[in-house]
């Protein structure tokens, strides 16, 4: 046997589309041997987790906000105590409000 600095055998099984994946992965990385990728990757690569439950909780008082101008608008169409600028005033800073939420930058501005 060859005089081997890393003596240690780790083993795992992938199915095809996730050896293909391994195989481009390693292309873009300009990586040919196997071995080293994934050993670099097992100890350098990062893992992403995320936890939406802000964003959900987010999201449901967007909404809530949301049937609230829908509903200042009803009224405002029926009395006309509320002029169309305040309306259009409001809708407007709910889009604002949601593009925020989607360019994920609500997180980095208070409201």
């Amino acid at each position: 046997m060859v005089n081997r600095t890393r003596e240690i055998q780790l083993k795992f099984r992938v199915n095809e589309e996730e050896k293909n994946f391994i195989d481009i992965k390693m292309e873009e990385a300009n990586i040919s041997n196997r071995e080293a990728y994934l050993r670099k990757m097992a100890i350098d690569g990062a893992i992403i987790t995320s936890n939406f439950e802000e964003t959900k909780k987010l999201i449901f008082e967007l909404n809530k906000i949301g049937t609230n101008i829908n509903q200042i608008a009803h009224i405002a169409n029926s009395n006309a105590d509320i002029g169309t600028e305040d309306i259009q005033e409001l809708k407007e800073m709910m889009k604002q409000i949601w593009q925020l939420q989607r360019s994920g930058l609500l997180e980095k501005h208070s409201i």
